[in-house]
């Protein structure tokens, strides 16, 4: 299937332009002035997640899409309530959920793509990373001497160059699952600094909330702009139409929530899904085993 033939892009006020001029420093982390309240939002949401169950059903059935739902953010930014949120109603038989934390030894001794290469969702089903294969140009880009533990070949003196080599890997990686029908949705959760502060005081002050807390938030949360520059090239070296990236405002958590909702199923309501069809044959197989059944 080449690309040509996939649908476009969700359109959105998130979504990260496809030419390099996204910027961070413009993009909001409180939704739009007119943006509904937390009741309304609610109310979408609960709408969009009734279409979601219907359309995963669809999904499965046709099986010739899978669907991949990217989750990138600062801590506290709120991806696992997203998830848990916006998937509620998905049935778990049809979904996989990988949260991507620090390499292992064995992912250490393969190619920075390999561990998410073996997660991409089989047709038919839908897969959330809680992380993903960009930390590799996020996480590692602030804090460099992660590189110490790849070994990577040809060493790592020249950094700028090695960034840009990841960002090609990565869009060729997506376009390549792009054409054999996975469909890619990239969200990053644009919480704003002082909204994370708040939710990092929470989760200490607040007992149930404390297993939460990771002394190590404050020491990147210290790297703050370095952290925000790598984003701005990240999303702008990789945000393609097969494979977009939408930077949602994350300080509201009800209108977030809402606001991937509504890409993800638009992104699924322009896919051409289709029950499969069953011949004449087998109907009128279906018809005597009907009348077998009726008739114990």
């Amino acid at each position: 299937m080449a690309i040509s033939s996939l649908p476009e892009p969700m359109s959105s006020p998130h979504l990260v332009p496809f030419d390099g001029s996204f910027r961070v420093d413009r993009a909001s982390t409180q939704p739009p002035d007119d943006a509904p309240g937390k009741k309304d939002n609610q109310q979408v949401l609960d709408e969009q997640i009734e279409r979601l169950t219907k359309l995963q059903e669809k999904l499965y059935a046709d099986d010739r899409f899978g669907l991949l739902l990217v989750f990138q953010a600062m801590d506290a930014a709120g991806k696992d309530g997203t998830v848990r949120a916006v998937m509620s109603g998905v049935n778990p038989a049809g979904c996989e959920v990988h949260a991507f934390k620090a390499p292992t030894h064995e992912e250490l001794d393969h190619d920075f793509l390999w561990r998410c290469a073996r997660r991409v969702p089989e047709r038919g089903r839908i897969g959330i990373w809680n992380r993903s294969h960009y930390e590799e140009v996020l996480v590692v880009k602030v804090n460099p001497t992660y590189l110490g533990g790849q070994r990577l070949p040809r060493g790592s003196d020249d950094l700028p160059g090695l960034w840009q080599e990841r960002y090609a890997s990565i869009r060729g990686f997506e376009e390549h699952q792009a054409r054999n029908g996975l469909v890619i949705l990239k969200f990053w959760l644009n919480v704003g600094r002082d909204e994370q502060r708040d939710r990092l005081i929470e989760r200490i002050d607040e007992r149930e909330s404390n297993w939460k807390f990771n002394p190590d938030d404050l020491a990147q949360r210290a790297k703050w702009d370095q952290y925000m520059a790598a984003y701005q090239e990240a999303l702008n070296a990789t945000s393609r139409p097969w494979a977009p990236w939408y930077a949602i405002p994350a300080d509201s958590k009800s209108y977030m929530r809402r606001a991937i909702a509504e890409i993800i199923v638009g992104a699924l309501e322009r896919l051409p899904l289709r029950w499969p069809e069953v011949s004449d044959a087998e109907r009128t197989e279906m018809q005597r085993l009907r009348a077998q059944l009726a008739g114990e």
